[in-house]
Order: C-alpha cells, then sequence, then structure tokens
C-alpha cells in the first residue's frame, strides 16, 4: 500500500463540519487535507437550513456577500397547521444580527465554502477519497487508510478530524462508546411542485395521526413526511398511492400536484437517530459534527451545530498545528467540553419534542389533535415566538471566529 505525503491534519468527510473546518484551518495558515468519498456534493434531501448562527460565521469570515448571491428563500417565521388552523410559533423577526434563517441547496454551500479554501495553498480537497481504516501506534491513531481512484493508499498525520457523518466509519473503527436516545419516528423526503396559489409560510401539519413537513422552496416544496420508526419497509411494499393520498388529505392544494410523485424511487428515507459520542477524542483523532452527535431533523438545527464545533475546533487547534506543536489530548478535551453543553441541551429538548409531541401525533389515528387555548394566546405575542427562534437560530453558547486570516505571501 502507497503512501500520501505527510499533513499535519487530514478531515475525513466533505460535508458542513468538514468543508467549513477546513476553510477555517486553511485560512489560518494551516495545511490541511479534506477528504470526500463522493466525486461531487449533488446530494438531493441533505439538510438545507442555514440559520443566523451560520450567517454570523460567515459574516465574520467575509463571506455573506457572496452567501447572499446563491439561490435561496429566507425564512422569518415557522408555523404549525392543526385541525386546518395555521398558528405561527417560530419567530425570527426582531432578532439581531440576523433575523432569518435561509433554505439553500446544500451542494451550492458547500461549493461555496470549496471554492473559497481554494483561495489559499494550505486547503487541498480530495474527492473520491474514501477513508476505510485507522491506522493506530502504540494506543494512539497515526492515520487513516483511504482508497482513492489510484487504489489504496496510507496517511500519516498528527490529527485525524471526523467529520464522516452519522455512520462514521471512523466512529466504528475507533470503537468510540455513544449514548443513544432513540427515536419515535423516521422521516420520508421529497419533492412536489409548488403553484403560485399555494401557501407562502414554510410549515407543518398535523393532523388524525399524521404528520408533514411542508419547506416552500418557491417552485417546489420539500416535503418532510413522518412515519412511526422502522415502517419504511412495510410502507415501500404498498404503492406509493396511499402515500400520495395521505399528503392530499393532509394538504388539500398539493391534490393535484402530489400526482407528480409517481413512484417511490423519488421518495428518500432519513432513518432518524439521536445520540452522542460519551468521548469526542482519542490521542491523534477528534470527532465533530454528527460523526460526534446524531440529531434528529427537529429545527433543522444538525448543520448548524457541525458548523459551531468546527468553529471551535478552528480555534482551538489551528495556533498548535499551525507552529508545529503537539496535539495534546488537553486540546481535543477543550473542544468537547465547549460544545457538549450546547448539544446536550438540543438534544434534551428533540428528545422531549419526539416523545411528547411527535410520538402523540402519530398514535392520534382517528382523532385529531387541539392547540391549547393558552399556547394559542401566548403565541400572540412575538416575543413568545422569539424565545423558541433564538435557540433553534443562534443556539446556546454561540461560537465566533477567533483566528485570523493568514494570506499567502505575494
Amino acid at each position: 500500500m502507497s503512501s500520501i505525503a505527510d499533513t499535519r491534519c487530514w478531515i475525513v468527510g466533505g460535508g458542513p463540519a468538514g468543508i467549513m473546518l477546513g476553510y477555517l484551518l486553511a485560512r489560518s495558515g494551516v495545511s490541511v487535507v479534506i477528504l470526500e468519498k463522493h466525486a461531487d456534493f449533488l446530494r438531493d434531501f441533505r439538510g438545507d437550513t442555514v440559520h443566523p448562527s451560520t450567517l454570523q460565521i460567515l459574516n465574520e469570515v467575509g463571506l455573506l456577500k457572496k452567501f447572499d448571491r446563491l439561490p435561496q428563500r429566507k425564512v422569518d417565521h415557522l408555523s404549525v397547521s392543526i385541525r386546518g388552523r395555521l398558528q405561527q410559533v417560530i419567530d425570527f423577526r426582531g432578532l439581531k444580527p440576523f433575523a432569518y434563517l435561509s433554505l439553500v441547496p446544500q451542494w451550492d454551500f458547500l461549493d461555496l465554502l470549496a471554492n473559497e479554501g481554494q483561495r489559499y495553498p494550505h486547503f487541498d480537497l480530495r474527492m473520491r477519497h474514501e477513508a476505510i481504516g485507522l491506522i493506530e501506534k502504540e494506543g494512539c491513531v497515526a492515520g487513516v487508510r483511504v482508497r482513492s481512484p489510484e487504489g489504496e493508499v496510507s496517511v500519516l498525520a498528527d490529527l485525524i478530524v471526523a467529520c464522516d457523518g452519522r455512520h462514521s466509519t471512523l466512529r466504528e473503527a475507533a470503537d468510540m462508546p455513544r449514548r443513544d436516545y432513540g427515536a419515535p419516528m423516521d422521516v420520508l423526503w421529497f419533492r412536489v411542485p409548488r403553484k403560485h396559489s399555494d401557501p407562502e409560510d414554510t410549515f407543518a401539519i398535523v393532523d388524525s395521526g399524521h404528520m408533514m413537513v411542508l419547506l416552500n422552496r418557491t417552485d417546489y416544496w420539500q416535503a418532510a413526511y413522518v412515519v412511526p420508526k422502522g415502517s419504511d419497509e412495510t410502507l415501500r411494499a404498498q404503492p406509493v398511492e396511499p402515500l400520495r393520498n395521505s399528503v392530499a388529505k393532509l394538504a388539500p392544494f398539493l391534490k393535484n400536484s402530489v400526482r407528480a410523485l409517481a413512484t417511490w424511487d423519488e421518495v428518500k428515507t432519513l432513518v432518524v437517530r439521536v445520540d452522542r459520542l460519551e468521548r469526542w477524542y482519542r490521542p491523534g483523532l477528534l470527532l465533530i459534527g454528527d460523526a460526534a452527535h446524531a440529531m434528529s431533523p427537529i429545527g433543522g438545527v444538525g448543520i448548524n451545530l457541525a458548523i459551531q464545533d468546527a468553529v471551535a475546533a478552528t480555534n482551538a487547534l489551528a495556533s498548535n498545528l499551525r507552529n508545529g506543536n503537539p496535539i495534546q489530548e488537553t486540546l481535543l478535551c477543550e473542544v468537547q467540553q465547549r460544545r457538549l453543553l450546547p448539544t446536550k441541551i438540543i438534544q434534551a429538548l428533540q428528545v422531549q419534542a419526539q416523545n411528547r409531541l411527535i410520538s402523540n401525533a402519530l398514535e392520534r389515528s382517528g382523532d385529531s389533535p387541539e392547540f391549547p387555548a393558552i399556547f394559542r394566546w401566548l403565541l400572540r405575542f412575538r416575543p413568545v415566538r422569539n424565545i423558541p427562534a433564538r435557540l433553534i437560530g443562534y443556539g446556546i453558547r454561540c461560537e465566533h471566529v477567533r483566528t485570523n486570516e493568514c494570506l499567502p505571501k505575494t
């Protein structure tokens, strides 16, 4: 097995956490290589919500204007429809510095970061390079084994950062214990054409044992249809027509549009899981993003927590990586300690929402839920609706870029 030239830091996974970490480290003067197993970023039904906390990071590094030029839809409030009554529940209006979230195709977002990373000589993104295992020496992670178009290669590095998602190969290879908090549901993702006469809101619909979220993407709806955990195989054994009928019943304005959903091939399944590693690091290895803590899709916060992890990791590690200093376990521990409380709080809220709200909604097969009158009254006031918006949009312990840009010498 041949060997690639050594680099101090190798990042495994070209999702939001990996690309943002690579960009920020390269911007700080650190030589970094990112390994992405796919040939491009064009995979549908990935998380597309960019929250205010991420907009703030983009502003701090001078990328916000370029981000604003990407195709996107800005959303300043989110609603829930129960028994045909639309109720605003989350309101970003009035929050500072950003009073909205953006719905942006993830591939466009990742392309932006990757293209900007190429401005720095320290940034090396290698597509079609898949990490398949770890190299260990004397109890420490010393590198990673990679399957590339040229064959298998071995990479030696001072630090490997695993950003390879909720099904992380490196997490399994390192045998990292995790706590699984469970989930009562999975999600079916699909697209439905949107007419000009359709509602403008981005909203959830709950009725008679069914639940669906509709993301307004201007010319189409990105639909997230919630189903009981493990029911995907049974559903797919039937024709797709019952799904179409259920969607039309939940959202009658989609009665004709949903006919465009012709086969199950157009429906992707997200197997929902909520888990968290007990320890996010080993000597020579750090895990962040979904590799360290898989999030429920509730609130669409997964991308933004992953990016916050990347910022915290850059702040903690960039100086030592750039100056050739050892990467001690205390630095890796610092990243986990910085990001653990926000992760715990958001996961706890997601688990409560899953168990108390979503489970209850899915179990009401013939009975529509009712929005409690006290909640309807409280939600009349924007400051009340701002509370969940701030929690979702900015999170707990919001990170800021604390490293300086290190421009190449001319």
